[in-house]
């Protein structure tokens, strides 16, 4: 019995490679390199432009021309100027509001706070006089700053066949202070509210006074 033997011709077998690393030249290495250097620099310049704001102040409730500026009236906001020159002309949050500084005009509430509405010096030169009124006869929203008329109504309500009627005994004069009732239990039926009169209206204050002690005293806000 022969045996054969049969020989097949062994498969070709592909040589092994290495994987390489890809090279700087590489275009994915590169394109990526690209949107990293990209993605820096947007970012570095998103962060400078956040940064480009100056903190200055803005006043929080209206307050009339010739109101006393105080911290408590005012609220921080963050602002973006154009320029330097323009944000010069605000108030800035990092300065301190100026002792006894009085505003020249009205500025509304939420407005920011511009230089050019303080008064230059001292201001009008104002007698303050104080006034005593009922708590019903004097609104709520009087504050530090307010507009106000005093008026006066008689005693009497009416003479004969006349009646009375009330009469202004000083009309638009600025609310210097209300200060603050006490801590009693105690309902509060009356206040004190100080008013400023300028000098050169202190003539009128005999014929006022007067007129306040002989009558009901009202006050009337304006602004």
């Amino acid at each position: 019995m022969t045996l054969t033997t049969s020989t097949r011709p062994e498969a070709a077998v592909p040589p092994a490679t290495r994987s390489r690393r890809p090279g700087w030249r590489n275009p994915r290495l590169l394109l990526g390199m690209l949107l990293v250097a990209g993605s820096v620099v947007l970012g570095a310049r998103l962060l400078a432009a956040a940064d480009d704001t100056v903190g200055v102040w803005a006043v929080a409730r209206d307050l009339p021309a010739g109101a006393t500026v105080d911290v408590a009236d005012l609220e921080r906001r963050q602002i973006r100027f154009p320029d330097e020159e323009t944000a010069d002309g605000y108030l800035s949050s990092r300065d301190a509001v100026p002792v006894g500084a009085t505003l020249n005009r009205a500025v509304s509430a939420g407005e920011l706070l511009p230089r050019s509405a303080f008064a230059q010096g001292a201001g009008p030169a104002l007698v303050e006089v104080p006034v005593s009124v009922v708590s019903d006869d004097l609104p709520a929203t009087v504050r530090q700053g307010s507009v106000v008329d005093v008026w006066v109504t008689p005693k009497v309500s009416a003479v004969g066949q006349t009646r009375a009627k009330a009469v202004p005994v000083l009309t638009d004069v600025v609310v210097v202070a209300v200060p603050r009732t006490s801590d009693s239990l105690a309902p509060q039926t009356t206040r004190q509210v100080i008013v400023g009169v300028p000098a050169a209206r202190a003539d009128d204050l005999g014929t006022a006074l007067g007129g306040m002690s002989e009558g009901r005293v009202v006050i009337a806000r304006k602004g």
